[in-house]
C-alpha cells in the first residue's frame, strides 16, 4: 500500500475505528516520550506501564475523566514497523497518542468471519504528530507503522493489566484468540513470532505494508 492511498483521520470512514480526542493537554507527555524514549534500530517495543509516564498531569485527567475513574496504565509503542503483521483487541477503549506522524492500519471485530480476518479489510489512516485517538473496542489495531526512516513515536492508554501475561494457561478458556490479559489477537502467518508463541494464525491475504517514498 503507498501511502498516497491511505486516508486522514478526519474521513467518514474512520468513524467506524474511532473518534479524535479532544480537551486533553499532552504536551508534557509527548516532551517526555521524545526526551526519554527511544526509537529501535530493529524491532518495535512495547512498554505496558511506564511509570514517569503516568506520572504527568493529563494522565490522572484520562483516569477519571475518561475511564470514570477505572485504573490505567500508560506506556508506549515505539519502532520502525511498516506492515500489519497482527491484529488485537481489547475490552474496553484504547488511547494512542502519536508522537510523530504514524500510519494505524484497522479493522473492524465484526469483519472476523469463522475464525479468520481477510487482510484486504483493514484500513490505514494517517495520524499526525500531537494527535490523540479514542480506538474503539471493536476494532482491530495493532502496532502503528511508519511514515519516516526514522521510525515512530506512539503513547498508548488502556485499563490497567491490559497486555500483561495470563495467569493462566489460555486454553483455560477455550479462546483461540485470547493471547495475553485483556488482549484478543490473530496473527499473520508471515509473522511467526507471535504465532510461535501462541497466537492464532487468523490473518488470510497479504501481509499489508506500508511504503514511504
Amino acid at each position: 500500500m503507498n501511502i498516497k492511498d491511505i486516508k486522514t483521520i478526519d474521513a467518514a470512514s474512520f468513524r467506524e475505528y474511532g473518534v479524535i480526542l479532544t480537551g486533553y493537554d499532552f504536551a508534557e507527555a509527548i516532551e517526555y516520550m521524545i526526551s526519554s524514549t527511544n526509537i529501535p534500530d530493529e524491532i518495535n517495543i512495547y512498554v505496558a506501564s511506564d511509570a514517569e509516564l503516568e506520572k504527568t498531569a493529563v494522565m490522572e485527567q484520562i483516569e477519571k475523566g475518561f475511564y470514570g475513574e477505572m485504573p490505567i496504565q500508560a506506556g508506549y509503542c515505539n519502532g520502525k514497523n511498516s506492515t500489519l503483521n497482527g491484529l488485537e483487541y481489547h475490552h474496553g477503549s484504547e488511547i494512542n497518542v502519536a508522537v510523530t506522524d504514524l500510519v494505524l492500519l484497522v479493522g473492524r471485530l465484526q469483519d472476523i468471519e469463522d475464525g479468520y480476518y481477510s487482510s484486504d479489510r483493514a484500513e490505514a489512516f494517517f495520524v499526525p504528530a500531537g494527535t490523540a485517538l479514542q480506538l474503539y473496542e471493536t476494532t482491530l489495531h495493532f502496532a502503528p507503522c511508519k511514515t519516516m526512516p526514522e521510525g515512530f513515536r506512539c503513547i498508548v492508554i488502556l485499563p490497567r493489566g491490559t497486555n500483561l501475561p495470563l495467569e493462566n494457561n489460555k486454553s483455560t478458556f477455550g479462546d483461540k484468540y485470547l493471547f495475553a490479559r485483556n488482549k484478543w489477537l490473530l496473527a499473520h502467518p508471515e509473522r511467526k513470532q507471535l504465532i510461535e508463541k501462541g497466537a492464532w494464525a487468523g490473518i488470510i491475504g497479504e501481509n499489508t505494508e506500508i511504503i514511504i517514498q
